[in-house]
């Protein structure tokens, strides 16, 4: 599965950098950054023929299962490129929500938005696992 995240903002001399790397490096599924500064931006790097999942606080919360689920049956109907769109910290624009197929939510707390690009790639690496049945996720 390809990977794409799109996200605001950089983590360049950021304290959650480290961890963006650790779980980067264990990560086995290609996985592309893209940190953009504009709306405008992430606009133009989404690809038709990816499936959009956009992080918002009106979307659905998934626990860890569902979205090792979720990322299973993307592969299963052969969809093998998956984006996920983290916005600004005044959040994505309705247009932008519209255009996702899926609006992913994690919990009615705001966020920051650099640290949910943290909280995406553990739980990426979390769905590779539980997919794998390794014994990392425990429930």
């Amino acid at each position: 599965m390809r990977i794409d995240i799109i996200a605001a903002g950089k983590l360049r001399n950021d304290p959650l950098s480290d961890e963006w790397h650790k779980y980067k490096k264990r990560l086995q599924w290609s996985l592309t950054l893209h940190e953009i500064d504009t709306e405008k931006q992430i606009l133009e790097k989404i690809k038709p023929e990816a499936y959009l999942i956009a992080l918002d606080e009106k979307g659905k919360s998934l626990r860890s299962l569902e979205f090792s689920q979720k990322l299973e049956d993307l592969s299963l109907r052969g969809q093998t490129h998956v984006q996920f769109v983290i916005g600004p910290a005044d959040g994505l624009s309705k247009k932008l929500r519209d255009q996702a197929d899926f609006l992913l939510s994690f919990g009615i707390q705001t966020w920051p938005h650099k640290l949910v690009r943290v909280m995406l790639i553990e739980q990426l690496y979390r769905a590779q696992q539980i997919t794998a049945g390794h014994p990392y996720h425990r429930e």
